[in-house]
């Protein structure tokens, strides 16, 4: 057994006091910046998107009434500030507050990629739709945790910001040269009854514009695969970040939640963040690299 100093457990029985700023930063660190945008110009790149206002001193916007907020930094930020930052917040959100922004709306500016939409900036909150890209969208001039607030069918919804620009987005969409979904299954291959009709139409569509792959992986005894909404497409290469594409491209008409390929997933929840990397899981199968994982509803 090892020897503890005496000065070891000293300390330990006696714990150091902190300050009490670092006391206060855990529920600073937690507390969203609000700030409205003046209208008529673009949003930040993606890269910056979740930095909204910086803790140096700012004004804060909500139901159009201008706050002064003097906080210099997180170690002068005082328990009144914070209480007030959080009132600011939640009077942002109120529906007094809201109509009026929906009605003072006056700026449109065009989507650069695909975007869910929320029901508030809090990340808890529910999700009602996608917009695609290329559409043009009424902005409130609002933002508040690294969303941006539009107008759609009359009514307030978040998308996340860095998305949105003055300009159209060219006419070279990321899904040109996708095949279309329609054709038939000439290969002879097909999925056992008992998968979901979803399963049934992402194989029916691969099958079709991809007729050379003859093996597809549906029911084994774990996860999603056991209960029929999940199936392994097995190809490897190029033409399988072909069939990846394809199966994105398409997964609104396919009903896809998500398609893991080469190491790297996309998913419905996180469309405008495109495709992201994943852990490496130690083989060849586990990280996908020769096979197109394709997951449901």
């Amino acid at each position: 057994m090892a020897h503890r100093h005496k000065r070891d457990a000293d300390a330990r029985r006696t714990p150091r006091k902190l300050p009490r700023a670092r006391t206060l930063a855990g529920p600073i660190a937690l507390l969203a910046t609000v700030s409205v945008v003046g209208t008529g110009v673009a949003f930040s790149e993606p890269s910056t998107r979740e930095v909204l206002v910086s803790s140096s001193g700012s004004s804060v916007s909500a139901a159009g009434d201008e706050v002064e907020r003097s906080t210099t930094s997180r170690s002068t930020f005082s328990r009144a500030g914070y209480e007030k930052a959080v009132d600011d917040y939640e009077r942002l959100l109120t529906r007094e507050a809201t109509e009026r922004a929906i009605k003072r709306a006056d700026t449109r500016l065009w989507t650069t990629a695909p975007l869910n939409l929320w029901l508030s900036p809090d990340r808890a909150a529910g999700k009602t739709g996608v917009l695609e890209a290329g559409e043009k969208v009424l902005v409130t001039g609002r933002k508040a945790r690294g969303r941006i607030e539009i107008v759609v069918g009359g009514k307030a919804r978040w998308v996340t910001g860095g998305y949105l620009s003055k300009d159209k987005p060219k006419p070279e969409r990321a899904n040109a040269g996708v095949p279309e979904v329609g054709g038939a299954c000439t290969n002879g291959t097909s999925v056992p009854s008992g998968v979901s009709p979803h399963i049934a139409a992402v194989h029916e569509a691969v099958c079709a514009n991809f007729p050379e792959i003859t093996t597809y992986g549906t029911f084994r005894g774990d996860g999603e695969h056991a209960q029929g909404i999940a199936v392994d497409i097995m190809v490897s290469g190029d033409r399988g970040w072909e069939v990846a594409e394809f199966v994105r491209a398409h997964h609104d008409e396919l009903g896809v939640q998500y398609v893991i390929y080469s190491q790297h997933i996309w998913s419905v929840d996180r469309a405008s963040e495109g495709w992201r990397p994943m852990e490496d899981r130690g083989s060849t199968t586990a990280n996908h690299y020769d096979h197109v994982h394709v997951t449901t509803y």
